[in-house]
């Protein structure tokens, strides 16, 4: 194990990752519609600030700002040939932040989704997307980046694509995939599905999980169907801030810090190696979960009743696997 992500991983019972980027930066000003990838040369001290909230607040990894700098999604801002260079800046700017903060801070380089549909559905073909996911990488690894995190994937050959391309790059990396469709991705996937693809792969990744989704209950939900299924590797927990509303023009989520603390020891206690915060996470949300993580002592695995409970209900009857959910009684035990 020579990657820093892999050190810690081996030395630590919980890391906790970043917040938002999305929502701190339209604080920050950014426009709806503007890309955030162009603010890394155009903005690069706001990035910096965007980087330094997170590390300030006590993650131990951090995501760089290149959620969508793949040539696929800058193509809809006319700055498909600058994939490279936009993430080895933000990359750069990133490797700037953690190594001044006197501590092991991991930077995780960003790929989201292309944004395109997979064959047969759709046009983008698998050789395609692993060019593309390939390029991105290689511009995170000349930054600078520890670790590659893939995230928001729904469909199951982009995440095999993306792992090729992470082999490609001679990069270690995590996957997380969003699962907002009745306990499923948008293209069906459940989490025992996800436990069996990432036990497949050539290329395997550190960690696997998901993000984002509806609410922190269904995350959680989620994040017990990946223990249900026994995984080797770690289990990663990024669940939104709360549900989003509309107020006064503006998109905001109505978990409160007291919450996203409660969130982050039951992800804990549900098996969840690293955890964060994804769509509405703030510093002040982060600041809360590491004091709850660091006071809190580990618990047993809590059951459904108890995360919606503690968290708000379920969007959802089910879980999305069936026969193979978690049952109340399941989630009882400990894997």
């Amino acid at each position: 194990m020579t990657d820093a992500l892999s050190q810690l991983l081996a030395t630590r019972d919980w890391l906790m990752a970043d917040g938002a980027t999305g929502t701190n930066l339209f604080n920050m000003g950014l426009i709806a519609g503007e890309a955030p990838e162009l603010w890394n040369t155009d903005r690069p001290d706001a990035i910096r600030t965007l980087y330094k909230g997170a590390v300030d607040a006590g993650s131990d990894i951090f995501l760089t700002n290149t959620f969508g700098g793949n040539a696929a999604r800058l193509k809809l801002h006319e700055a498909q040939s600058r994939v490279r260079e936009l993430n080895r800046v933000s990359t750069e700017l990133a490797r700037e932040v953690a190594d001044a903060s006197g501590r092991r801070v991991v930077v995780a380089g960003s790929m989201g989704p292309t944004g395109e549909i997979m064959e047969p559905m759709g046009s983008l073909t698998y050789d395609s997307a692993v060019e593309i996911f390939h390029e991105q990488a290689e511009g995170l690894k000349e930054g600078g980046a520890d670790v590659l995190w893939v995230e928001t994937i729904s469909a199951p050959d982009e995440f095999r694509a993306a792992a090729e391309a992470c082999r490609l790059a001679g990069m270690p990396w995590c996957g997380t995939m969003s699962f907002d469709t009745a306990g499923r991705t948008m293209m069906g996937l459940t989490s025992s599905a996800l436990v069996a693809l990432v036990g497949k792969l050539d290329h395997p990744p550190l960690g696997f999980g998901a993000n984002c989704g509806v609410g922190a209950s269904d995350l959680m939900r989620t994040v017990l169907g990946f223990a249900a299924a026994g995984p080797e590797l770690p289990i990663i927990a990024k669940g939104n801030a709360g549900i989003p509303k509309y107020h006064d023009g503006h998109i905001h989520y109505d978990g409160t810090p007291t919450l996203m603390a409660r969130y982050a020891t039951l992800a804990r206690d549900a098996g969840a190696k690293i955890i964060g915060g994804c769509c509405g996470t703030m510093p002040e949300h982060l600041v809360a979960m590491r004091r709850a993580l660091e006071e809190t002592p580990p618990g047993p695995r809590p059951t459904l009743d108890e995360i919606a409970g503690a968290l708000g209900g379920f969007s959802s009857a089910s879980d999305g696997t069936g026969d193979s959910a978690p049952t109340r009684e399941r989630a009882r035990r400990r894997g």
